[in-house]
């Protein structure tokens, strides 16, 4: 799995505002939110623990989600950008989706019409990270 990441000594909570502060700052906002113990809770009657804190977020950059959309139409498969957070024994550990990686499923030719929107991405995404 290809993904860019860093843990956070801090609260779940915490790490959750710093990120969106970042990623903001580079253009993306929040568009989806996926509690994922809540949602195993609710659905399937599963306690936590061992299900720790888990949230799945989907971000876009609207900008780049335009430009993605334009060179290929099917590309919302692949879209928003997603981060994860979840709680672990170092602390909260972010996990943020590398567009370079995911966007290796498609055919080389659209990998070329995409390239340009894939750095600047994932650019974005490690400035970000970066800023935590």
């Amino acid at each position: 799995m290809t993904d860019l990441r860093k843990t956070l000594k801090t609260s779940l909570a915490e790490a959750r505002a710093r990120l969106e502060a970042a990623l903001k700052e580079e253009g993306f906002g929040i568009l989806t939110e996926i509690d994922v113990a809540a949602t195993l809770k609710a659905r399937l009657g599963l306690e936590r623990p061992p299900y720790p804190p888990y949230l799945i977020l989907g971000a876009c950059n609207p900008n780049l989600a335009a430009k993605a959309l334009e060179a290929e139409p099917d590309i919302g498969l692949l879209l928003p950008c997603n981060a994860v957070l979840r709680e672990g024994g170092e602390g909260v550990e972010i996990l943020l989706q590398d567009p370079k990686g995911m966007f290796q499923v498609l055919p080389p030719e659209k990998q070329e019409a995409l390239k340009p929107v894939v750095e600047e991405a994932r650019s974005r995404l490690e400035k970000a990270l970066a800023k935590l």
